[in-house]
């Protein structure tokens, strides 16, 4: 569940998931078949390649934005590059996302691998 004071709290979970995911894979408790591992694969390659074209682009977030001059105006500054870059910033929290891409691949990868051990063991149970 989101923190609904904009804790961040739902990338923060996700990224404990992505590291869970692995761990699950490398003690051989998760197995994904290839047809299913490989759409896993394409969606979270496709999710880190999004935030690696657009990181750049929204790091203009980190800037003070240009509002003008008006007392509103310099007042609401500071705060929207806060929103942006604090410790549970948008910036922030994308970029904890895209490390967690990483163990969510390798997590993937290691459950592909333990379907492949299982389906091969239980194979070798049935051949005459």
């Amino acid at each position: 569940m989101l923190d609904a004071g904009g804790g961040g709290g739902g990338f923060g979970m996700m990224a404990a998931s992505m590291k869970g995911l692995k761990q699950a894979a490398a003690d051989g408790s998760f197995a994904v078949s290839e047809t299913g591992g490989k759409a896993l694969l394409v969606a979270i390659r496709e999710m880190a390649r999004w935030v690696d074209d657009n990181i750049a682009d929204l790091g203009t977030l980190s800037r003070s934005p240009q509002l003008g001059s008006s007392h509103g105006a310099e007042a609401m500054k500071p705060y929207v590059r806060e929103v942006a870059t604090d410790q549970q910033g948008f910036l922030t929290m994308l970029r904890e996302f895209r490390a967690s891409l990483v163990d969510a691949e390798a997590g993937v990868v290691g459950a592909m691998n333990n379907y492949r051990q299982i389906e091969s063991s239980v194979e070798g149970k049935f051949r005459v």
